[in-house]
């Protein structure tokens, strides 16, 4: 279900493993009481949230007050996130910025706009993933539901084994929270989490193991 990353007084990162839900609508407390439980925790407060499918690092607060502060650090877009995305398709561009507002569509999709009202933003790398597969590192500036699923899909790299949007079958959902990199209480954190499950990750280039120092393309309001 997860593996516990790291610990202080204010705050656990833990690995949760794909196909494992954070939702209230598909029983989110199992998974915080088993971590409460690994913890030593009575309650703990979920900062953000994976997709089901998402494997990766979660951050989790473990009184309200640091939950407070923790939560309007993503609020604030204080927080670098990184993910890890592989396809079998090839994307209409290799990196770049995907903006736009993100309404919902059929079934349990959401759809990218070409408006920009209150919009996702979506920074992107790619390379070879090997066997004619592309590998993706993303860094989204906002927290939207799928974000990067449908960021992907827009360029046409549905995320292997999302069946939601397209993407070829796999074992698994190629999607993973793989670095997080924050400021709290005057310390700097940095957690960088490889993918432990699934069979067709690739080894990833070697600048992308501290993606943070990347020449992230600018976005427009920092230009």
């Amino acid at each position: 279900m997860f593996t516990l990353v790291y610990q202080n007084d204010d705050f656990l990162v833990i690995n949760k493993h794909p196909g494992v839900s954070v939702h209230k609508d598909d029983n989110e407390q199992a998974l915080l009481t088993e971590v409460a439980k690994a913890s030593g925790d009575k309650q703990l407060y979920l900062i953000h949230r994976l997709d089901k499918m998402t494997s990766g690092l979660l951050l989790l607060g473990r009184h309200q007050q640091a939950a407070s502060a923790l939560s309007g650090m993503f609020a604030d877009k204080t927080v670098q996130k990184f993910y890890l995305a592989l396809s079998a398709k090839k994307p209409t561009k290799k990196q770049g910025t995907i903006i736009g507002d993100m309404a919902k569509s059929r079934r349990a999709q959401w759809k990218l706009l070409p408006s920009k009202a209150n919009p996702a933003t979506t920074q992107f790398f790619s390379t070879t993933g090997g066997e004619g597969k592309r590998l993706f590192l993303c860094k989204p500036y906002t927290g939207k539901t799928h974000q990067i699923r449908v960021a992907l899909k827009s360029v046409g790299s549905a995320i292997l084994g999302d069946d939601i949007y397209g993407g070829e079958a796999a074992d698994r959902g190629y999607l993973h929270a793989y670095s997080l990199s924050f400021t709290h209480n005057d310390e700097h954190y940095q957690f960088v989490e490889l993918p432990s499950h699934g069979e067709m990750w690739p080894e990833l280039p070697s600048d992308w193991q501290t993606p943070w120092f990347l020449n992230w393309p600018k976005l427009p309001h920092q230009k």
